[in-house]
């Protein structure tokens, strides 16, 4: 018993030591920045912000930065292909090639005004949900294999983390905000976007990582899916009760379609409240992060250093639960949204009325 009980403190003592590891790890680009005069305000909103480099740290003057593919079209002379570093010296300053730079806030321009080009390269962003996409088709093609070599054998390794997180999405999030003889069709989104936002927040955290679910393009394209599929999914019913709300009064409707107007803004006003939903809270968990390990260098104090790496540590464990908490909540709204356009409210309406008369029989 002792021996079990020793080889979980020792687990445990392991697991701390490796968060505080990559906590010091994740501290590096700081100090770099600190050496090198650069503001820690904008080397923070430079970590939650794409590029077109992936830098994992600076260890002094060293920078530790994997260089992308930049990939540019001009409409009378096609297209051009660069790397990252080719715009970099040895010295890590900016350069100039072919006409192109980079500016102080990362983007890329042209030297000549007028030149028109469209920057279509595969940035820190773009890289990572490669990597995401990667990870996600290896767990679920390995776990679907398993499935289909042994369909009544006990789940086992991968298929024993994710089978329950499936069946809970379908009972408790797909079934009872659609119905159970509409939820079928939307359960293959409901789990790719589930699996897509969780993951990606969980990769975001880790040290050097980008933050590709704190990218507003990215969100939106998200809430666009859901709000795409909600249009089109939308039933008779669903399109009446938008432009002739029941049980409101005439005079709200015909002379001026006051209803009808605020029912279709907030037709627009679903997605978008997916989009910032998302985009702020793990910007705010990325800038908040950022930030503690940051007073070690503001304040430069001994005292000061391990409080901020505890609180840092801290605001890590909150950002792993954040990670599945919005991805649930991406998912459970769309259900909800899906289940408002597939409903059929009259037929709902009969079978409360049937109910009611039973109850009073």
């Amino acid at each position: 018993m002792n021996k079990i009980f020793d080889r979980k403190v020792s687990r445990t003592t392991f697991s701390y030591l490796i968060c505080f590891c990559f906590s010091c790890f994740s501290m590096a680009p700081i100090y770099g920045a600190s050496e090198d005069g650069e503001n820690k305000t904008d080397f923070i909103m430079h970590h939650v912000q794409d590029a077109h480099e992936w830098h994992f740290a600076t260890i002094g003057h060293t920078h530790i930065t994997l260089p992308l593919p930049v990939i540019l079209y001009e409409p009378d002379e096609g297209f051009h292909f660069f790397m990252s570093s080719d715009f970099v010296d040895a010295h890590h300053n900016k350069i100039e090639k072919d006409g192109f730079y980079f500016d102080d806030h990362g983007h890329l321009k042209a030297k000549d005004g007028t030149r028109v080009f469209y920057d279509i390269s595969i940035t820190k962003n773009v890289a990572s949900l490669f990597i995401s996409v990667i990870i996600l088709f290896w767990v679920f093609l390995s776990i679907g294999k398993r499935y289909k070599r042994d369909p009544l054998k006990a789940p086992r390794g991968l298929q024993s983390v994710f089978e329950p997180i499936i069946i809970f999405i379908r009972d408790e999030i797909a079934k009872p905000n659609i119905g159970e003889k509409k939820y079928e069709k939307f359960m293959p989104y409901l789990l790719s976007v589930f699996f897509f936002i969780w993951f990606n927040n969980l990769l975001g955290l880790l040290p050097g990582a980008a933050n590709l679910t704190g990218n507003i393009a990215v969100t939106m394209t998200l809430a666009l899916f859901t709000f795409v599929i909600t249009t089109f999914s939308g039933n008779r019913d669903y399109w009446k009760h938008i432009f002739n709300t029941p049980g409101v009064p005439w005079w709200l409707k015909i002379p001026v379609p006051l209803m009808p107007l605020v029912e279709f803004i907030g037709i627009l006003t679903k997605p978008f409240s997916l989009m910032v939903r998302l985009f702020a809270n793990i910007t705010a968990g990325h800038i908040i992060i950022m930030s503690l390990i940051a007073l070690v260098f503001i304040f430069e104090s001994v005292y000061i250093g391990p409080i901020s790496v505890l609180f840092g540590l801290f605001m890590n464990m909150v950002e792993l639960l954040v990670a599945f908490i919005q991805a649930f909540v991406f998912t459970l709204l769309s259900a909800i949204y899906f289940g408002l356009a597939v409903e059929e409210h009259e037929h709902h309406h009969e079978e409360h009325k049937e109910k009611l008369e039973e109850a009073s029989a």
